[in-house]
């Protein structure tokens, strides 16, 4: 199951990239769950369903183009720890900005149940319950 997870969180960064948001919403489990903490996003909430990844994904869409640079791929049992950069440009201004952010994924049934957001490797390998 862990290549299979981690050949999930490749393309849905591929998904992203392209803007695919019908591509995205089919590799998420109806219940998913984004927890984007202060400081770290537009809007640090919670996201829930795949109505919640909706919102989330329209709140930034329509003002900035993005890109999403993956680093790495990390399986930690059935979990993917996925270390990348978020480049992001305003669509009116045209000004860039980057992101580092360390997501870990969690999985039911051969989609993503859950997304949690860190700003350091460090801390989403210790979340994802490596040593």
């Amino acid at each position: 199951m862990t290549s299979e997870n981690v050949e999930l969180v490749r393309r849905f960064f591929e998904d992203l990239n392209e803007g695919d948001v019908d591509a995205l919403l089919a590799r998420l489990t109806p219940e998913f769950e984004m927890a984007v903490p202060v400081g770290m996003g537009v809007e640090p909430q919670t996201y829930r369903g795949h109505e919640g990844f909706r919102r989330w994904f329209d709140s930034f869409s329509e003002i900035m183009a993005i890109r999403v640079e993956s680093h790495d791929l990390i399986a930690v049992g059935d979990r993917v720890v996925a270390p990348h950069t978020m480049h992001a440009r305003g669509r009116e201004t045209g000004i860039e900005t980057e992101q580092y952010t360390v997501h870990v994924w969690h999985f039911r049934d051969g989609k993503a149940e859950m997304l949690e957001v860190f700003a350091t490797l460090e801390e989403a390998l210790e979340a994802a319950g490596r040593p």
